[in-house]
């Protein structure tokens, strides 16, 4: 059976005026199953609000497009009430509690990329609310509901089926939700456009790692992410995961082509992307992209907390490492061409700008 690395847009799973969940479903993009990856997005229009849920997966939240509120709770923990903007990163362990709202014009976009090793169903993100014609309260009788509560009948049914919609609703504009706390966003959000640069090449490309370091709640999360912006024309080293990682890739801006390359030197990928498509690139494979002409850029998560990425062009290449005569005998070339081959690319660049 071949492998079907291609990438894929979401499908519209629900939603109304206020604002629409999407999700990247496996049966289009089977590494999904695979891989135990679930991808999802939300898009909340003017005071669209996502009702409170929490998840059967852990997950990395970003922010696409537009600000808005988030609101945080760990388990046992007080609530935090977050602003959040474009190129915010956000690390949601198992049990964190969650909602989203956007009281702007402008739509709020959020990608969620996650481990699905402990979910309902591989490759697929199962969410429960905790209100809605969906919650957990329409599950349970009248009377379970009074007794865990100490509520009436009267409230109960109240409670129950006043709210109508699920998942995404539009509340009134005249509703006061709560207002972003001073410094709840420490130790919860990294963002990916402000943050310290990993690596920066000029006229080459820009990285920012999400890892332990920056944001510690990765470390319960389970795994790493990261935001690559190349500019027009530049390349991205080939290179692979050598710790056995997935890496799960969303194109955020810009366009580009892509190549993998797996086992026995076959390329299992050759595409060209665009913003919205998501692929998946399985352990080991080398992947390299280079950007067309207004740049690239994309956010990942690699299913391992502080990622190990080997890259074959550069100095610090395994090229680089290994000796003359091995190399000489490994491409059956004369000492010329090895030397030749050897003398070039010897920065620590991984980005490598269109020559001149």
């Amino acid at each position: 059976m071949e492998l079907d690395l291609s990438p894929r847009l979401p499908k519209k799973v629900y939603g109304g005026d206020g604002g629409s969940y999407f999700a990247w479903c496996p049966e289009e993009l089977p590494m999904l199953r695979d891989g135990n990856i679930g991808a999802a997005k939300l898009a909340l229009e003017k005071y669209g609000l996502a009702l409170p849920r929490y998840s059967d997966s852990p997950k990395v939240a970003y922010v696409l497009q537009g600000a808005g509120t988030a609101g945080i709770v760990l388990p046992e923990k007080e609530e935090k009430v977050i602003a959040i903007k474009k190129g915010d990163s956000i690390a949601l362990p198992f049990g964190v509690v969650t909602w989203w709202f956007n009281n702007e014009d402008t739509e709020l976009v959020v990608l969620f990329l996650g481990e699905t090793h402990k979910g309902h169903k591989a490759g697929q993100f199962t969410d429960f609310y905790l209100t809605g014609s969906n919650g957990i309260f329409t599950g349970f009788s009248t009377e379970f509901v009074g007794r865990a509560w100490d509520l009436d009948e009267t409230t109960v049914k109240k409670l129950v089926s006043s709210q109508t919609g699920n998942g995404i609703v539009k509340v009134d504009a005249s509703l006061k939700m709560p207002a972003p706390k001073k410094g709840d966003r420490e130790g919860f959000v990294l963002n990916c456009l402000e943050a310290p640069l990993d690596v920066d090449i000029k006229d080459g490309g820009r990285v920012v790692v999400l890892d332990t370091k920056n944001l510690p709640l990765v470390g319960e999360v389970g795994f790493g992410a990261d935001l690559v912006r190349i500019d027009g024309h530049s390349m991205c080293s080939p290179g692979f995961s050598c710790d056995s990682a997935l890496q799960v890739t969303y194109i955020v801006g810009g366009s580009g082509r892509v190549q993998v390359v797996g086992a026995d030197g076959k390329r299992v990928l050759e595409t060209h992307v665009k913003a919205g498509a998501l692929f998946i690139v399985p352990r080991f494979f080398v992947v390299s992209k280079i950007a067309d002409t207004d740049g690239l850029s994309w956010f990942s998560i690699v299913t391992t907390p502080d990622p190990i990425f080997t890259h074959l062009a550069g100095r610090t290449s395994v090229w680089k490492a290994l000796s003359p005569e091995v190399l000489q005998a490994a491409f059956n070339v004369d000492p010329e061409v090895e030397k030749a081959f050897r003398s070039k690319r010897t920065s620590d660049a991984i980005f490598f700008p269109p020559s001149n």
